[in-house]
């Protein structure tokens, strides 16, 4: 299956850059690219992309101020923030917008394709340095996070625990159906269900609460 991807930078030395990257794996192609978050609305909405990249810092419209439209114009696509900036206020920002990937542009190229096809898949991926940020927060506010975990998962069911417990050990939607020997439609739709009951707009979001309602199985 060949990813598709939508780009969105206001700068076109850093598309061209990343284009070449992500063109470099047979499976992902670059179907548009964007100026800023205008533009990248409306690729979206012509191409429904299978995956987008999108800078923070943009024109007229910034990535994280086009999420929400984005979102509204093709639900199915996977939003990675593409950003120089590591800072908290961006993370958190975009994974509240339902990112499933936040990358610093200094990742690697691996990386890079690595977090394309990882999303395409359903999975989340951060940057390794994004990664240790949002450890370090989670464990300053781990108490009250924790009881509130236990507490929004307390009603979930026996299987619906389970799923969670999987997806917060970062298994993607096919390894989910592989484990649970569910067809992949049906984890789909369990995981449409958890993200609902649990009142959060992605799968992070959700395998946040899974980690901390101590769901992952060791």
């Amino acid at each position: 299956m060949v990813v598709r991807v939508v780009l969105a930078d206001d700068e076109g030395l850093v598309r061209a850059g990343l284009r070449s990257i992500l063109t470099s794996a047979a499976d992902i192609e670059v179907v548009a690219e964007a100026e800023d978050g205008l533009e990248a609305i409306e690729l979206i909405r012509q191409h429904r992309p299978d995956v987008a990249l999108l800078d923070v810092q943009m024109p007229r419209l910034d990535g994280l101020g086009a999420m929400s439209a984005i979102r509204a114009a093709s639900p199915d696509t996977a939003l990675i923030v593409l950003t120089t900036f590591l800072e908290d206020d961006y993370i958190a920002g975009a994974l509240n917008e339902g990112a499933l990937g936040f990358m610093l542009k200094a990742s690697s190229p691996r990386e890079l394709i690595d977090g394309v096809r990882a999303v395409a898949d359903g999975a989340a991926y951060l940057s390794p340095k994004v990664a240790k940020r949002v450890i370090a927060g989670l464990g300053a506010r781990r108490m009250s996070r924790e009881a509130t975990a236990r507490e929004l998962t307390a009603a979930l069911s026996d299987r619906e625990r389970t799923i969670l417990g999987l997806l917060a050990a970062g298994l993607s939607n096919a390894e989910l159906a592989d484990r649970m020997h569910l067809a992949e439609g049906t984890i789909k739709s369990y995981v449409s269900t958890l993200l609902t009951r649990l009142g959060v707009k992605n799968r992070v979001q959700a395998a946040i609460i899974g980690y901390e309602a101590g769901l992952v199985r060791q």
